[in-house]
């Protein structure tokens, strides 16, 4: 069964023997001296759990559930370590009802009935309602989770599900609705890092027998990732490894090789996280894809925000990839949705993904510098009154202001481009964007001086990044795209596919 991340800070209480005074605890055996630490370290009344502060309000259900006062029905819905199993064992320690737990991994139909039709004669003998606690409800078949919804509805049994699946996609909609739904969250890294002090030296744990050293506990914060009941447990094995070394200290060297993972060096609010970062982007600039994987790896592991991670690399994707890979731009916001939608671990793969596109995809800065170059002339006060051609006309008395006038409608040509005047007066004539003639780039850059020649209605090469392309026999030396002069209709300068 899932474990605990709901721990006590205060003094231990002693737990009620063989829960005195109750009528019936199933499948629940009693803590002794060799259960390993997560277990030992259980709270045995609410008021010593530590997390979910947001369902801990007097009055509010979760309250209500462990302390007996109303029969509701509750779906615990949280991630490992979260608290799920904890709660569960809370309510088992309540006096005045039976309280039955089993695991949707083992249990069927017949099982659940079987706890039904007692709880159903217990009832009607003024026998204690029964508590049924379901591990892993998410792993009930339709059919299985249908077998619970009279007993639920007249409360013959109060239902105590725990789940670590969307409850909406993975419990049926009539037995959600019987239910209330409780959510619970991580832990955050102060309350992994105090439940780890105290575990040190309380009673339950290990009795001060030993000291954990800060860089080493660090190491169990981050390698906790919210789940206490995961760094509990790679407490224990380091003290272990410490106790047969003969030494009364646990530190990081010790730490390291217990859980078998090296400590990064890594803070998310100091100078490796931005020096990771850098090296990050620029792997990807540089197109080495091999480093960036590895600097990805180094955040993922370090517990870095994938939130954070993502949007970097829609950053990246029009920053340094561009145009040369329009496609690039989609990659990188998909993954940022991935990361939104699906979460970690898993979208630590889109992420990979994207990496790999962004890292081996042909590289172009043209949109970064293009932008640059025309908000430097806005803010040195550049770029006079919109053409009047331009401006908009479609509300009465514009065209008497004589707006919109010889404007040219480029779909009306057959070659979807015209002579006309975009730019403010003091900009005609200005170059931004300058393509870099890589990946997808290339064409772009074979058929700009075309398009610009037409709309400004010249008769001579215009400049490209690399000095005025050269006309021969009316096409440029490389041969892509129409450089002057007529095509072979005897036209104006060729076709322009857009």
């Amino acid at each position: 069964m899932d474990s605990d991340a709901l721990f006590s800070l205060g003094a231990p209480a002693v737990a009620p023997s063989a829960h005195a005074g109750s009528v019936g605890v199933d499948d629940f055996a009693s803590v002794g001296e060799d259960a390993p630490l997560p277990v030992r370290m259980r709270p045995a009344r609410i008021d010593e759990l530590v997390g979910q502060e947001h369902l801990l309000a007097p009055g509010a259900p979760l309250r209500q559930l462990v302390g007996g006062g109303a029969a509701l029905s509750v779906i615990l819905w949280g991630p490992p370590g979260s608290g799920k199993t904890t709660i569960a064992h809370l309510v088992a320690r309540a006096t005045d009802r039976r309280f039955v737990a089993m695991s949707a991994l083992t249990a069927g139909v017949k099982d659940v009935r079987a706890v039904i039709e007692t709880a159903r004669r217990q009832r009607r003998s003024g026998g204690p309602q029964t508590v049924l606690f379901i591990d892993e409800v998410h792993r009930f078949s339709k059919t299985q989770q249908d077998s619970l919804l009279a007993a639920v509805e007249d409360r013959t049994v109060t239902l105590l599900a725990a789940t670590t699946e969307n409850p909406y996609f993975s419990i049926i909609s009539p037995l959600l609705s019987r239910c209330v739904l409780l959510t619970l969250q991580p832990l955050d890294d102060a309350a992994v890092r105090a439940l780890l002090r105290r575990a040190v030296t309380d009673p339950r744990g290990l009795a001060g027998a030993l000291t954990l050293a800060t860089d080493a506990e660090d190491h169990l914060v981050r390698l906790a990732g919210g789940d206490v009941r995961k760094a509990l447990t790679a407490l224990e094995a380091a003290a272990a490894s410490a106790t047969a070394l003969g030494v009364d200290r646990i530190d990081l060297a010790t730490t390291e090789q217990a859980v078998d993972v090296a400590a990064v060096r890594y803070d998310r609010d100091g100078d490796a996280h931005y020096d990771v970062t850098s090296a990050f982007i620029k792997s990807m600039r540089g197109s080495d894809v091999d480093a960036a994987l590895h600097w990805l790896a180094r955040m993922l592991v370090a517990g870095e925000d994938a939130r954070f991670i993502a949007r970097r690399m829609v950053i990246f994707a029009s920053e340094d990839v561009g145009l040369a890979d329009p496609s690039a731009l989609s990659v990188a916001t998909a993954a940022a949705h991935a990361v939104e939608y699906v979460g970690l671990p898993e979208a630590q793969l889109n992420l990979a993904q994207a990496v790999i596109h962004l890292a081996t995809a042909p590289k172009s800065n043209s949109a970064t510098t293009a932008l640059g170059a025309a908000m430097a002339d806005v803010r040195a006060g550049r770029g006079g009154a919109v053409p009047r051609g331009l401006r908009d006309a479609h509300y009465s008395g514009a065209r008497g202001l004589g707006h919109g006038t010889g404007y040219r409608y480029p779909h009306d040509d057959q070659r979807g481009v015209v002579t006309q005047q975009y730019a403010p007066d003091d900009l005609v004539g200005t170059d931004y964007y300058r393509p870099s003639g890589h990946g997808a780039e290339r064409s772009v850059a074979a058929r700009l001086p075309l398009l610009r020649r037409i709309v400004r209605g010249l008769s001579t090469p215009v400049s490209r990044p690399d000095g005025p392309v050269p006309v021969v026999n009316g096409r440029h030396p490389t041969g892509t795209g129409h450089a002057g002069g007529a095509d072979e209709d005897g036209g104006d300068a060729g076709e322009v596919q857009q």
